[in-house]
């Protein structure tokens, strides 16, 4: 059986931090603070966790932090990914924009409209993406290219051989 996850002996400096994230206005290191102190007096984790109304692993992960950053772990880190990489790369965007000027029907699709999910199943089949995209990473890649969605829309075309002349009438 493993022995129970405690902080290391805090130091009088790191003391002091962390008594002073207890008057801290910010939640994030007010709980940290409420944890380190609790663990430092020997309390258990999950008694830790069900005093402050947390699970065990909000409790382990404090703990961890500390270990790892010291009195750094008492303020939150940033909340962006650490790598971003776009599900369309530069070719992959081309021909999406190529791929949203041809009929949902040369693709098997029985309509002649495009939706943002259609046009994401379609391009994960074309093996444009790696995996299955959500409308909305169509919609935003598409922004990336300076297109708006309305204006793809306008790009539908019909297997009606009177389209262009209904269409001529109706937007003029």
């Amino acid at each position: 059986m493993q022995d129970p996850l405690c902080v290391r002996p805090l130091t009088g400096a790191e003391r002091q931090a962390v008594e002073a994230g207890l008057r801290s206005s910010q939640a994030f290191t007010l709980r940290r603070a409420q944890i380190l102190l609790a663990s430092a007096r020997g309390a258990h984790t999950p008694a830790i966790a069900a005093a402050l109304g947390c699970s065990d692993q909000t409790v382990r992960d404090a703990i961890h932090a500390f270990d790892a950053r010291g009195v750094a772990a008492l303020t939150p880190g940033s909340k962006r990914p650490h790598t971003r990489r776009p599900a369309f790369d530069a070719a992959g965007a081309d021909r999406l924009r190529d791929l949203l000027h041809r009929s949902p029907r040369d693709f098997g699709h029985p309509t002649s409209l495009w939706t943002l999910d259609l046009a994401a199943q379609t391009a994960a089949a074309e093996g444009l993406t790696a995996t299955r995209v959500t409308g909305e990473t169509v919609r935003a890649t598409l922004a990336r290219l300076g297109i708006g969605w309305t204006r793809a829309k306008k790009w539908i075309t019909s297997p009606d051989p009177a389209y262009a002349r209904k269409k001529a009438s109706a937007t003029a």
